[in-house]
């Protein structure tokens, strides 16, 4: 707590020396903060009055860095008074803007004035600031048996780069046990309320840290992801699917957790749980499920009437600080509730935000899926999102459903607002899936009646069977003289390897025997191939192939005369006792000759078998 209050002195520091920006007075300020949920929400009424002579079209709110950045939504609108409807009020333009000569630690808003304000004239007007994660546990960790207590710091001055006359604030607590809070002059605690001041004029950046340690029990439910799906389909339905990551952002559980005491004594066992959650869904929601990754969570309620229908879920287990859970809701909705046609174009009209009031939502992704064929696609939000397109294909899809893909962070139940999304549709695009389904179906049935009047088997006495008979016979001849072709060729490579030999050991005898062996082999093979070779010429079926198949004997019978010439030339050499280099160089024409022909004896066995 005390680093804290340190952050809060560094700002007060550079606030004193920030120089007066305008000759805009407020006169009198009440501030009210709400902490009785995980959402703290200020209200301030404002009145302001033009001191100086110039028309001042715009009104600077100032928040340091240390509070804007839990900065969730920011209104401005005309203050109306008791007694009147809240809906009649103006809403004034509220942006960020960075004025010169404000100090570094400062984050500003501008409120647009819409006519402005003149010499003397005066304007009183409401601001809502609503923060998340503003509230902080103290102590960060708490057992089973303990309640949650949490730390707020705000300042008892309203922060403004002008002089304030007069201000009031008072801190809305819910509980009225506090366990402590900063006392200045004029501050009274009442109940669950602690009010400051009031407190007169005040310089501009006038400042006064306070700190409020207070009771709350209030459950912290924070979905860190929300991924919302409105799924258009203009034959009549809005389909919603909503996917939660949900965790309890309050007191970190410490020890063990007893199911017993928590179902015996609930509101002293766990009191800070997250218990159970309501989904304010809109008017006439049908076919409601709520689910997780194990499958239906049946400790849901559904109420509905007509101006209302309400879902109440109740997780697996209770949800105690630090623990998550993971869940599905999803609903449909009747189309013509929100869609409607404005110049030319069609544009849904429907909720951005949570359904439930009691989530804070660190990021929300809104995916809202058109109808195939949406095109000329716009949107309009009440406040900044983060846009972006992409492409959904479901049943029947041909270049996919167009998805406008939405996307903002730090959503509070402010934020649960209508957004409209444009586009243009032909209707005439409507009649392609079913006319896709009925060309399927009668294109099945034309398949089916052909089946059944069409005689697809195969007789042993028709042609195509005969056929298939004689080409079975004609490849198993192919197959025996191939392994013929390969037979001659292993005798040859061993004519070969005889050779080598004779140049090693100088055996001319073994050679010659080596010669003997392999004319004897080479001449029964070519017995055995003749018959093979007469029935492909006699059969009708081996006409396409028979040419590369006798090209393919033939160049074995040249390969083997070659070879047989090789060997002759190599054993007279050495009977007459020639060198090396001069037998090299008599086989040399002939060697050339033999390696082309066991390369073209290669590829027609190789071209024969892809055959």
């Amino acid at each position: 707590m005390g680093s804290r209050s340190g952050l809060f002195l560094l700002a007060l520091v550079s606030l004193l020396c920030a120089p007066v920006l305008s000759d805009l007075v407020i006169s009198k300020v009440d501030r009210r903060i709400d902490l009785t949920s995980q959402i703290a929400r200020i209200t301030s009424t404002l009145k302001v009055e033009n001191e100086g002579s110039e028309l001042v079209k715009e009104v600077l709110l100032a928040f340091p860095d240390i509070q804007a950045k839990h900065l969730a939504h920011i209104a401005a609108s005309a203050s109306v008074g008791k007694g009147k409807a809240k809906g009649s009020s103006t809403s004034y333009a509220v942006q960020s803007v960075n004025p010169e000569g404000m100090p570094a630690s400062l984050t500003c808003y501008s409120v647009t004035l819409p006519k402005g304000l003149g010499k003397g004239e005066s304007l009183t007007f409401d601001v809502l600031a609503v923060f998340t994660h503003a509230l902080k546990p103290f102590p960060e960790e708490i057992t089973q048996a303990d309640i949650q207590l949490l730390v707020y710091q705000d300042t008892a001055h309203y922060l403004s780069p002008y002089a304030v006359k007069t201000q009031t604030l008072s801190v809305k607590l819910p509980d009225a046990r506090i366990e402590s809070y900063t006392r200045l002059d004029k501050t009274k605690n009442v109940g669950s309320e602690i009010k400051y001041g009031p407190y007169e004029n005040l310089p501009p950046f006038s400042y006064s840290p306070i700190v409020v340690h207070f009771e709350s029990n209030q459950p912290f439910a924070v979905a860190e992801e929300l991924v919302r799906e409105i799924e258009i389909s203009h034959w009549g339905n809005v389909q919603v699917t909503e996917h939660y990551k949900l965790v309890h952002g309050g007191a970190q559980s410490k020890g063990e957790f007893s199911r017993l005491d928590y179902q015996a004594r609930p509101h002293v066992r766990g009191q800070y749980a997250v218990r159970r959650l309501i989904a304010k869904l809109p008017p006439r929601a049908h076919s409601v499920y709520y689910r997780d990754e194990i499958g239906n969570v049946s400790t849901s309620n559904l109420w509905s009437d007509s101006k209302k229908t309400e879902l109440e879920i109740e997780p697996r287990y209770p949800l105690i600080g630090g623990w998550k859970t993971a869940f599905t809701i999803g609903y449909g909705l009747p189309l013509h509730d929100f869609l409607f046609q404005s110049d030319g174009k069609r544009f849904i009209d429907i909720n951005f935000g949570c359904p439930m009031n009691d989530v804070v939502i660190n990021t929300l992704i809104v995916k809202v899926v058109l109808p195939e064929g949406s095109r000329d696609i716009s949107v309009s939000a009440p406040f900044p999102l983060k846009e972006s397109k992409e492409t959904k294909f479901s049943h029947l899809d041909i270049a996919g459903r167009p998805v406008v893909v939405l996307e903002k962070t730090n959503v509070v139940p402010e934020h649960n607002q209508k957004f409209q999304v444009y586009y243009k549709f032909n209707s005439l695009a409507m009649l392609m899936e079913p006319l896709m389904l009925i060309s399927g179906f009668f294109f099945l049935f034309v398949a089916g009646i052909v089946y059944m009047h069409v005689d697809l088997s195969i007789s042993k006495s028709s042609a195509s069977y005969l056929a298939k008979l004689q080409w079975d016979e004609v490849r198993a001849t192919i197959q025996q003289i191939q392994h013929i072709i390969n037979r001659g060729l292993v005798i040859l490579d061993k004519l070969e390897a005889s050779l080598r030999d004779l140049s090693r050991t100088g055996d001319i005898q073994a050679c010659k025997a080596a010669r003997k062996a392999a004319d004897g082999s080479m001449k029964e093979l070519s017995k055995e191939i003749k018959p093979l070779l007469a029935f492909l010429q006699s059969s009708q079926q081996a006409s396409h192939i028979l040419p590369k198949v006798e090209e393919l004997v033939t160049k074995e019978r040249d390969l083997e005369e070659k070879l047989m010439v090789k060997h002759s030339t190599v054993v007279d050499c050495y009977d007459k006792k020639y060198g090396g280099k001069e037998i090299e160089n008599r086989v040399a024409s002939q060697q050339q000759k033999i390696t082309a022909l066991r390369l073209e004896v290669d590829d027609l066995l190789e071209y024969i078998d892809e055959i």
